[in-house]
């Protein structure tokens, strides 16, 4: 796979941070990354990838973003299975449970969660939350 994508929602910055650590692994591997927004995104290009990866802060009572970022997770399910995709996300409250939703959602419609659990920082991702984005990128790359 030459192109990777890295589709994302952010609020505050702190998710994007993570998408771009996400993108500097992929293109540490050599690969080009694609960045785009939920909105900007086509489930078609992703039909024919065997992996990508989706970023998004938790919202609410730990929710995905639900008018742009929900929706097409839903739309997402249709296609993931058989596919491998790499979740990551900012949180300012809880304890993750959105991530633990989110990775099991995946999983139940047939996709492999890269690392078995998606990659989540407290507010602005630290060291270890930027190194651990880094390798869900390669793991992409090297699809």
């Amino acid at each position: 796979m030459d192109k990777v994508y890295v589709i994302f929602w952010t609020q505050g910055g702190n998710t994007g941070q993570m998408a771009q650590a996400v993108g500097d692994g992929v293109t540490a591997e050599g690969k080009e990354v694609v960045y785009l927004q939920p909105g900007q995104a086509n489930v078609d290009d992703l039909k024919d990838v065997a992996g990508f990866a989706m970023g998004c802060p938790a919202m609410g009572d730990e929710v995905l973003e639900e008018s742009e970022m929900e929706p097409f997770v839903a739309e997402v399910e249709a296609i993931v299975k058989g596919k491998t995709v790499a979740l990551f996300g900012s949180y300012g409250w809880g304890d993750g449970q959105w991530m633990r939703d989110w990775t099991e959602r995946m999983k139940n419609a047939g996709a492999t969660v890269v690392g078995g659990a998606g990659v989540i920082a407290h507010e602005a991702p630290d060291a270890e939350a930027v190194l651990a984005c880094n390798e869900l990128g390669k793991a992409l790359a090297k699809l």
